[in-house]
């Protein structure tokens, strides 16, 4: 939320540090869990792996944690943490509760949002249901959230008498109105007063990357010359499909009314639609509408399979570069190990390619080749290092030694100067303060944003199941970063019987007849998927739970022949068949992925050939 405390991506460097939080802080109460299979990951590459051991040390210390998931998994075991499990969605129901209970008891901070918050007067009536006559009550938000009132009041209550740190998990925004639990964090760490303490407030992400709450070098890193992009057509990154369907018409984005572009090619360098996008069905219709698809890829996944051009490009072990991030303290040579395979090549080298063809590989290149960029990069970072009095070897010494560690910097207090002075040392928000109640977001006059947060029910969730009473959690992997390496040893022990294994309650799959080792069908209104069966109780009643990732192998389903419907069934098991291709609201257009209900049923037919791995037949151009 942009308008609410500043600039998201300039917090993120500024949370609280681990450190912090096993020195100071006593609660931590995590809106989606701290998941450790997330942190072995960061963007830019880390040169130690820093959140086991800090939050071993919070334990160590005294840190008492919450989790609310649902999924126990979502905790390390190790931090003991009390494992709460709402409704998936119903966050910000919770939230509300929690904030009305400490001001029913007068647990909650009035100097705090006083002289540090804008929008109490306006959103306060709200919360206490003196505008629309329902009070957002821990009895309120118990019948949406499936917690006990009674958790609900005595959370609240230790929040308030301890030291307490809200932490919000990247993925509760990729939801029906997603933005909400994001905006309530903020105003419920607000009403709490505990903002710019340290190890209090409120974070992010903890345990959605291995850098959050790191601290680092604080260095920024160089990269190559953007150059100016002479197109100004914009698209949300979420909106792929709207886009490819309907060129040329409007839709809504935070506040404006822009217009789909009428895309004729793409060029995809870089990730994987077939992957992360939603609704993968819908967007392999879409994805026949352009005249042309090119794709960097090394691999033969759905996104190669479903080009017309692949430029068979270099994976890391086979090209030289530099690791690094402004969260950690290495800098790190990636030195080749091996020579590219058959006729791949480095993106930077195809790109050059193709600029000698159209007349400006000089511009592009700056007269540099692979290393001669490596070079450059690792020179211009040293130099912003020694404006910093950071002294970094010459690049020769750093290259042979293959790494170089620097020196940690200090992380002052989140928000402590705002706290003190919060006139002086003013947010990036319209008013520089922390805004409960945002004029800008009211202005853009849309009915379920009122200016503040509210509780909406979302289009699909538990509270009202209809035709498909579980909810499908669709999470990142356990066993490879996203849909990286799906083909590779790691991830293909993990499958059972060659699908991605589902997690699923005892008591939900004794009521389908389903053991653990089965192969199920789960499906909805939008497509349907394989999948193998886990039985656990380490994921809540009525959820279950399907990691993306899965190569996308789409295929007839039960011996149907109707091309345009085999693309909405994977026989692999990568639950965005299932997922909604639709905007989390007008004001963000983020994927809602998280919003999503499912069944689940036992597969009897013969189980379909898994063709996602097999190259496809090549044919010799004549």
């Amino acid at each position: 939320m942009p308008h609410v405390l500043g600039n998201f991506f300039e917090l993120l460097l500024k949370m609280p540090t681990w450190e912090q939080i096993a020195a100071n802080t006593e609660l931590v109460v995590a809106f989606g869990g701290l998941a450790m299979k997330n942190t072995q990951v960061h963007a830019g590459g880390f040169g130690r792996h820093i959140a086991r051991e800090a939050q071993q040390a919070c334990v160590a210390r005294g840190v008492e944690f919450v989790s609310l998931s649902a999924l126990r998994d979502d905790a390390a075991e190790f931090l003991n943490a009390a494992w709460l499990c709402p409704r998936p969605n119903s966050d910000t129901a919770v939230m509300l509760a929690l904030a009305h209970t400490l001001v029913r008891e007068g647990l909650h901070n009035e100097d705090f949002l006083a002289r540090c918050c804008v929008g109490w007067e306006k959103f306060r009536p709200y919360l206490l249901g003196e505008s629309d006559g329902v009070a957002k009550d821990a009895d309120w938000a118990a019948k949406i959230s499936g917690l006990p009132a009674a958790t609900i009041r005595d959370l609240a209550r230790r929040m308030a008498g301890k030291r307490t740190l809200i932490t919000v998990s990247w993925s509760l925004q990729r939801a029906d109105h997603g933005e909400m639990p994001y905006w309530m964090s903020i105003v419920l760490a607000a009403v709490l007063g505990q903002i710019g303490l340290p190890g209090g407030g409120i974070g992010f992400g903890y345990g959605a990357v291995n850098g959050m709450g790191a601290g680092g070098a604080r260095i920024p890193l160089p990269a190559l010359s953007q150059g100016v992009n002479p197109v100004s057509a914009f698209i949300p990154v979420a909106r792929i499909a709207d886009m490819l369907e309907n060129p040329g018409a409007a839709f809504a984005y935070n506040g404006r009314m822009l217009n789909y572009p009428d895309a004729r090619m793409i060029y995809w360098c870089g990730g994987n639609p077939f992957h992360h996008h939603q609704q993968i069905g819908r967007l392999a219709r879409a994805w026949q509408m352009p005249e042309t698809i090119i794709a960097h890829e090394p691999w033969w996944n759905a996104h190669a399979r479903h080009a017309d051009i692949v430029l068979p490009s270099t994976t890391t072990v086979e090209r030289n570069d530099i690791a690094g991030t402004v969260q950690d303290t290495y800098a790190l040579a990636m030195q080749k190990a091996v020579a590219p395979f058959g006729q791949a090549r480095n993106d930077h080298d195809i790109f050059a390619a193709l600029a000698e063809r159209l007349g400006f590989r000089e511009a592009f290149t700056e007269g540099r080749d692979e290393m001669g960029w490596v070079e450059t990069l690792y020179t211009r970072w040293r130099d912003r290092a020694a404006a910093q009095n950071v002294e970094m070897p010459a690049f020769q010494a750093f290259w042979e030694a293959g790494h170089f560690r620097l020196p940690e910097q200090p992380v002052p207090v989140f928000l402590a100067d705002f706290r003190a002075a919060p006139d002086v040392h003013k947010l990036t928000t319209p008013s520089g303060k922390i805004e409960i109640f945002s004029a800008t977001v009211a202005g853009l006059g849309y009915d379920d944003y009122p200016g503040y947060p509210v509780w909406h029910e979302p289009v699909e969730w538990l509270g009202n199941t209809r035709a498909y009473p579980l909810h499908l959690i669709s999470n990142q992997p356990r066993t490879r970063l996203h849909s990286q390496l799906d083909n590779g040893i790691v991830s293909q022990t993990s499958k059972v019987n060659g699908r991605e294994p589902i997690w699923i309650h005892p008591a939900d799959a004794a009521a389908r007849g389903i053991a653990g080792g089965d192969i199920v069908r789960v499906f909805n209104g939008r497509g349907a998927c394989l999948a193998g069966v886990v039985v656990t109780d380490g994921v809540m009643r009525g959820v279950v739970q399907l990691a993306t990732g899965a190569w996308y192998a789409p295929l007839p389903e039960d011996g149907a022949h109707d091309q345009s419907n085999s693309l909405s069934f994977c026989a692999a098991g990568n639950p965005n068949v299932l997922t909604r291709d639709a905007g989390t609201s007008r004001l963000a257009q983020g994927p809602g992925a998280h919003t999503c209900l499912v069944n689940v049923e036992k597969y009897t037919g013969t189980l379909p050939p898994l063709t996602s791995q097999e190259p496809p037949v090549v044919v010799p151009r004549t």
